[in-house]
């Protein structure tokens, strides 16, 4: 294909209506690439732009799944991935981490904090797909 020419390839992502997913982003452009991707499942989509806002609205809002990034301000993700993990209410809800950090110990580190699954940037809508998939259907 020529260049640019993914964006017009169809994404197999899964239909998600009445789900919600809360994107636990600080980097303005991953977070509009992420909730682009996400509005194509019909999921109800909520965001924070911090980790210790992102602990916060998973508190109030209770979402059926957690994308989140690892490095984050005021509260990183690991604290927010242990803070659910460690919460009666938020435990069982899946985290999925989205982050550029793909190295074996990187991602044993993420998995021990409390993540469920991991997800690489920069975002490969298959491999989204995959852990959207996995965890809500």
């Amino acid at each position: 294909p020529s260049e640019g020419a993914t964006e017009l390839e169809p994404v197999d992502l899964p239909d998600l209506p009445g789900k919600t997913i809360l994107v636990i982003e600080d980097n303005p452009d991953n977070l509009l690439a992420i909730t682009a991707l996400l509005s194509e499942t019909g999921a109800e989509i909520a965001t924070a732009g911090d980790g210790q806002a992102g602990l916060l609205q998973t508190r109030k809002i209770r979402p059926d799944l957690v994308l989140l990034d690892i490095q984050l301000p005021i509260l990183s993700g690991m604290d927010v991935a242990k803070g659910m993990k460690s919460d009666a209410e938020l435990k069982t809800i899946p985290i999925i981490a989205v982050t550029a950090s793909v190295m074996k110990g990187d991602r044993d580190d993420i998995l021990a904090a409390g993540c469920d699954d991991f997800v690489a940037k920069p975002i490969n809508p298959a491999d989204l797909g995959r852990a959207l998939r996995k965890w809500l259907l």
